[in-house]
């Protein structure tokens, strides 16, 4: 897959009146000069996502999908709220221009956002990269996320964003009820995990701001140097633990892929991209924390987690509204992450790789 990103026609599911966008730009959007087209983005899974451009220049814009949808899902509020937030730290964001609340515009609440240009890696091998550029793209991704994870929330206004404390055991119980609300088969590893996970919580945990989606996939690297120009995709964001966020960026080293290979029989000799052990240490220089102690719980709450996500993309696949035509595609992935989720519960895989 080529690491620009793809537009396509706005899918059927996804049109709306954009005229009606269009007035509504020209009297809330600064510099805003109709006319303009739409174009939709591929691969994202929940928001749907466009590119608009306009006399002058290009913006994307991020809205609800249409149709009924889980409880406090796809919310384009809390991703606006917490990217004007970031805009003057270390985390590289796309600088927020518009929220639109008003569901009667286009059928749905939607945010608008400066276009950043770069590559967008879906496939963690980075197809074309010289060794020596992965190896950076990989340790910055570490450092970046350090960054994020070392605000006080408080510091940029967010320590209202999410709930204190019993970060797992809200996690647990919320994605527990995602997954049963979309749910479309029996699943045996989903219903072990969801009794195995709150039993195995670590004790200590600590509050700051999480992105909830931390992957390659969700980064713009740079048109032409191997480093992030903005990190995407934060409609899962809030406060939490931070070793969610890198359980859930490092067990890319464990998930096969219909669309791309795992990382499981990566050579950092020959790739340079840096193996589980040598990216965790990244992060644990950066931070300060070290998690490997419990280790196993993390990765196995954060393929739970993208289980039940997973199946929410596939439920939403098969009623027709789902953000992306890949959606049935990466849905039927939700039973091999459950089987390794629990084999890493179980001990029976190892969870540093």
């Amino acid at each position: 897959m080529s690491p620009q990103p793809v537009t396509t026609p706005v899918r059927p599911a996804h049109r709306f009146d954009q005229e009606a966008l269009g007035a509504y730009l020209s009297e809330h959007l600064a510099g805003f000069q109709p006319p303009f087209s739409v174009l939709q983005f591929e691969g994202g899974q929940s928001n749907p996502t466009f590119l608009m451009q306009d006399r002058v220049g290009r913006y994307v814009l991020r809205k609800k999908p249409p149709g009924k949808l889980l409880p406090s899902a796809h919310a384009v509020e809390r991703e606006h709220r917490v990217m004007s937030a970031l805009r003057c730290t270390a985390v590289p964001v796309c600088r927020m221009l518009l929220l639109c609340e008003d569901s009667e515009i286009i059928g749905t609440p939607f945010i608008v956002m400066e276009y950043v240009p770069g590559r967008v890696y879906h496939d963690p091998t980075l197809p074309g990269m010289p060794p020596s550029e992965r190896g950076a793209v990989y340790r910055q991704a570490c450092e970046v996320l350090a960054a994020l994870h070392s605000i006080e929330p408080s510091a940029v206004g967010l320590e209202r964003f999410g709930w204190a404390g019993n970060y797992y055991a809200r996690q647990i119980s919320r994605w527990s009820r995602q997954y049963q609300a979309s749910r479309t088969a029996e699943l045996p590893e989903m219903n072990l995990l969801m009794e195995w996970l709150p039993r195995h919580t670590p004790d200590r945990e600590e509050t700051r701001i999480v992105h909830g989606d931390y992957r390659l996939g969700n980064m713009i690297l740079h048109p032409s140097e191997p480093r992030i120009s903005a990190v995407l995709d934060w409609e899962l964001s809030t406060l939490g633990d931070p070793v969610a966020d890198l359980a859930y960026n490092l067990m890319t080293h464990y998930l096969p892929s219909r669309r791309h290979p795992t990382l499981a029989g990566n050579v950092p000799a020959k790739t340079g991209i840096p193996g589980l052990r040598a990216q965790l240490e990244s992060y644990i220089s950066a931070s300060g924390r070290d998690p490997s102690e419990h280790w196993a719980f993390y990765l196995s709450f954060s393929m739970f987690r993208s289980a039940a996500i997973g199946q929410g993309v596939y439920k939403r696949g098969l009623d027709g509204n789902a953000s992306s035509e890949t959606a049935l595609e990466l849905g039927r992935e939700v039973a091999s992450t459950a089987a390794i989720a629990w084999a890493l519960a179980t001990g029976d895989l190892d969870p540093f790789g």
